[in-house]
Protein backbone atom coordinates (compact mmCIF):
# COMPACT_ATOMS: atom_id res chain seq x y z
CA UNK A 1 0.00 0.00 0.00
CA UNK A 2 1.09 3.53 -0.64
CA UNK A 3 2.17 5.92 2.02
CA UNK A 4 -0.76 7.88 3.34
CA UNK A 5 -3.11 4.96 2.86
CA UNK A 6 -4.85 2.73 5.30
CA UNK A 7 -3.76 -0.89 4.97
CA UNK A 8 -6.45 -2.50 7.10
CA UNK A 9 -9.15 -3.43 7.34
CA UNK A 10 -10.74 -1.73 4.33
CA UNK A 11 -7.80 -0.81 2.08
CA UNK A 12 -8.92 2.79 1.80
CA UNK A 13 -6.59 5.30 0.19
CA UNK A 14 -6.10 8.93 1.12
CA UNK A 15 -3.32 9.95 -1.25
CA UNK A 16 -5.10 11.57 -4.20
CA UNK A 17 -4.46 15.10 -2.96
CA UNK A 18 -8.05 16.21 -2.31
CA UNK A 19 -10.89 14.78 -0.23
CA UNK A 20 -13.20 14.64 -3.25
CA UNK A 21 -10.57 12.68 -5.21
CA UNK A 22 -10.04 10.33 -2.26
CA UNK A 23 -13.78 9.64 -2.42
CA UNK A 24 -13.40 8.77 -6.12
CA UNK A 25 -10.64 6.32 -5.19
CA UNK A 26 -13.16 4.22 -3.25
CA UNK A 27 -14.21 2.53 -6.49
CA UNK A 28 -10.79 1.11 -7.31
CA UNK A 29 -10.07 -1.70 -7.94
CA UNK A 30 -13.58 -2.55 -6.80
CA UNK A 31 -16.32 -0.98 -4.71
CA UNK A 32 -14.88 -0.05 -1.31
CA UNK A 33 -17.87 1.76 0.16
CA UNK A 34 -19.84 -1.44 0.60
CA UNK A 35 -20.99 -0.96 4.19
CA UNK A 36 -21.73 1.70 6.75
CA UNK A 37 -18.64 0.60 8.72
CA UNK A 38 -16.38 1.27 5.73
CA UNK A 39 -18.03 4.66 5.16
CA UNK A 40 -17.43 5.47 8.83
CA UNK A 41 -13.74 4.54 8.41
CA UNK A 42 -13.51 6.65 5.24
CA UNK A 43 -15.08 9.70 6.88
CA UNK A 44 -12.65 9.48 9.79
CA UNK A 45 -9.61 8.58 7.65
CA UNK A 46 -10.25 11.42 5.20
CA UNK A 47 -10.11 13.96 8.01
CA UNK A 48 -13.68 15.15 7.50
CA UNK A 49 -14.14 14.73 11.24
CA UNK A 50 -11.59 14.81 14.06
CA UNK A 51 -10.38 11.46 15.38
CA UNK A 52 -12.71 10.12 18.05
CA UNK A 53 -15.84 11.79 16.65
CA UNK A 54 -18.91 9.67 17.35
CA UNK A 55 -20.36 8.40 14.08
CA UNK A 56 -22.68 5.71 15.40
CA UNK A 57 -25.70 7.38 13.77
CA UNK A 58 -24.64 6.56 10.18
CA UNK A 59 -27.06 4.40 8.23
CA UNK A 60 -27.57 3.02 4.73
CA UNK A 61 -28.99 6.37 3.58
CA UNK A 62 -25.56 7.92 4.17
CA UNK A 63 -23.96 5.22 2.06
CA UNK A 64 -26.34 5.92 -0.82
CA UNK A 65 -25.78 9.69 -0.54
CA UNK A 66 -21.97 9.42 -0.51
CA UNK A 67 -21.99 7.04 -3.48
CA UNK A 68 -24.26 9.44 -5.39
CA UNK A 69 -21.94 12.37 -4.65
CA UNK A 70 -19.00 10.22 -5.73
CA UNK A 71 -20.66 9.40 -9.06
CA UNK A 72 -21.57 13.01 -9.81
CA UNK A 73 -18.12 14.26 -8.81
CA UNK A 74 -16.52 11.60 -10.99
CA UNK A 75 -18.55 12.79 -13.98
CA UNK A 76 -17.36 16.37 -13.40
CA UNK A 77 -13.71 15.58 -12.69
CA UNK A 78 -13.24 13.25 -15.62
CA UNK A 79 -15.24 15.48 -17.95
CA UNK A 80 -17.11 12.52 -19.40
CA UNK A 81 -19.71 14.91 -20.67
CA UNK A 82 -19.00 18.22 -22.26
CA UNK A 83 -20.10 21.23 -20.27
CA UNK A 84 -23.59 22.01 -21.44
CA UNK A 85 -24.50 18.34 -21.84
CA UNK A 86 -27.44 17.23 -19.68
CA UNK A 87 -25.51 14.64 -17.64
CA UNK A 88 -22.74 17.13 -16.89
CA UNK A 89 -25.20 19.87 -15.96
CA UNK A 90 -27.17 17.51 -13.69
CA UNK A 91 -23.94 16.47 -11.96
CA UNK A 92 -22.92 20.09 -11.52
CA UNK A 93 -26.33 21.02 -10.10
CA UNK A 94 -26.20 18.09 -7.66
CA UNK A 95 -22.73 19.00 -6.37
CA UNK A 96 -23.66 22.69 -6.12
CA UNK A 97 -26.84 21.85 -4.17
CA UNK A 98 -24.90 19.73 -1.68
CA UNK A 99 -22.24 22.43 -1.28
CA UNK A 100 -24.85 24.94 -0.05
CA UNK A 101 -25.23 23.25 3.34
CA UNK A 102 -22.86 24.39 6.07
CA UNK A 103 -20.12 21.82 6.73
CA UNK A 104 -19.37 20.76 10.33
CA UNK A 105 -17.85 23.59 12.35
CA UNK A 106 -14.81 22.46 14.31
CA UNK A 107 -13.53 24.24 17.37
CA UNK A 108 -10.19 24.12 19.13
CA UNK A 109 -10.22 22.60 22.63
CA UNK A 110 -7.52 21.46 25.02
CA UNK A 111 -7.00 17.74 25.39
CA UNK A 112 -5.89 16.05 28.61
CA UNK A 113 -2.27 17.04 27.89
CA UNK A 114 -3.18 20.69 27.34
CA UNK A 115 -2.63 20.53 23.55
CA UNK A 116 -5.13 22.14 21.21
CA UNK A 117 -7.11 19.62 19.16
CA UNK A 118 -10.08 19.86 16.80
CA UNK A 119 -13.47 18.80 18.11
CA UNK A 120 -17.07 19.01 16.96
CA UNK A 121 -19.82 20.04 19.36
CA UNK A 122 -22.17 17.32 18.14
CA UNK A 123 -21.94 14.32 15.83
CA UNK A 124 -22.17 15.71 12.27
CA UNK A 125 -25.14 15.12 10.02
CA UNK A 126 -24.92 13.52 6.61
CA UNK A 127 -25.73 16.77 4.78
CA UNK A 128 -22.93 18.62 6.57
CA UNK A 129 -20.31 16.00 5.64
CA UNK A 130 -21.56 15.79 2.06
CA UNK A 131 -21.29 19.58 1.92
CA UNK A 132 -17.63 19.44 2.98
CA UNK A 133 -16.81 17.00 0.14
CA UNK A 134 -18.96 18.90 -2.37
CA UNK A 135 -17.25 22.19 -1.45
CA UNK A 136 -13.89 20.53 -1.99
CA UNK A 137 -15.08 19.44 -5.45
CA UNK A 138 -16.31 22.98 -6.22
CA UNK A 139 -12.97 24.41 -5.11
CA UNK A 140 -11.11 21.91 -7.30
CA UNK A 141 -13.29 22.47 -10.36
CA UNK A 142 -13.12 26.26 -10.14
CA UNK A 143 -9.36 26.48 -9.59
CA UNK A 144 -7.61 26.46 -13.01
CA UNK A 145 -4.24 25.60 -11.46
CA UNK A 146 -5.63 22.61 -9.57
CA UNK A 147 -7.66 21.45 -12.59
CA UNK A 148 -4.51 21.57 -14.71
CA UNK A 149 -2.78 19.33 -12.16
CA UNK A 150 -5.42 16.58 -12.38
CA UNK A 151 -4.02 13.31 -13.71
CA UNK A 152 -5.31 9.81 -14.23
CA UNK A 153 -2.93 7.09 -13.11
CA UNK A 154 -1.03 5.46 -15.97
CA UNK A 155 -1.01 2.10 -14.19
CA UNK A 156 -2.65 -0.82 -15.94
CA UNK A 157 -6.35 -0.93 -15.10
CA UNK A 158 -6.04 1.91 -12.58
CA UNK A 159 -8.75 4.55 -12.77
CA UNK A 160 -7.59 6.70 -9.86
CA UNK A 161 -7.49 10.44 -10.50
CA UNK A 162 -5.03 12.43 -8.40
CA UNK A 163 -3.65 15.92 -8.04
CA UNK A 164 -0.09 16.06 -9.39
CA UNK A 165 1.83 18.38 -7.10
CA UNK A 166 5.18 16.80 -7.89
CA UNK A 167 8.15 18.85 -8.92
CA UNK A 168 8.05 19.29 -12.67
CA UNK A 169 4.51 17.83 -12.80
CA UNK A 170 5.83 14.49 -14.05
CA UNK A 171 4.07 12.11 -11.68
CA UNK A 172 2.72 9.15 -13.64
CA UNK A 173 1.06 6.96 -11.04
CA UNK A 174 -1.44 7.39 -8.25
CA UNK A 175 1.20 5.86 -6.01
CA UNK A 176 4.80 5.03 -6.74
CA UNK A 177 4.57 2.25 -4.16
CA UNK A 178 1.47 0.66 -5.71
CA UNK A 179 1.08 1.26 -9.45
CA UNK A 180 4.66 2.45 -9.88
CA UNK A 181 6.00 -0.76 -8.36
CA UNK A 182 3.67 -2.85 -10.52
CA UNK A 183 4.94 -1.06 -13.63
CA UNK A 184 8.60 -1.51 -12.63
CA UNK A 185 8.07 -5.22 -11.90
CA UNK A 186 6.27 -5.70 -15.22
CA UNK A 187 9.06 -3.88 -17.07
CA UNK A 188 11.67 -6.05 -15.34
CA UNK A 189 9.79 -9.23 -16.29
CA UNK A 190 9.52 -8.13 -19.91
CA UNK A 191 13.28 -7.44 -20.07
CA UNK A 192 14.03 -10.78 -18.38
CA UNK A 193 11.77 -12.62 -20.84
CA UNK A 194 13.49 -10.92 -23.79
CA UNK A 195 16.92 -11.82 -22.39
CA UNK A 196 15.91 -15.49 -22.09
CA UNK A 197 14.51 -15.59 -25.63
Amino acid sequence: MALGTATAPYELRFDAGRICLDLLSTTHPEERLDSVDVLRAWITGSGLVPAGTALAHLDDGWLVAFRELRGQTDRLVRGWSRPGARAYDRALAHVNDLARTAPPAPRAVRDSDGELVRQLDDPPGCAALLAAVARDAVDLLTDPVARAALRQCEGDNCRIVYLDTSRGRRRRWCSSEVCGNRERVARHRRRAALARA
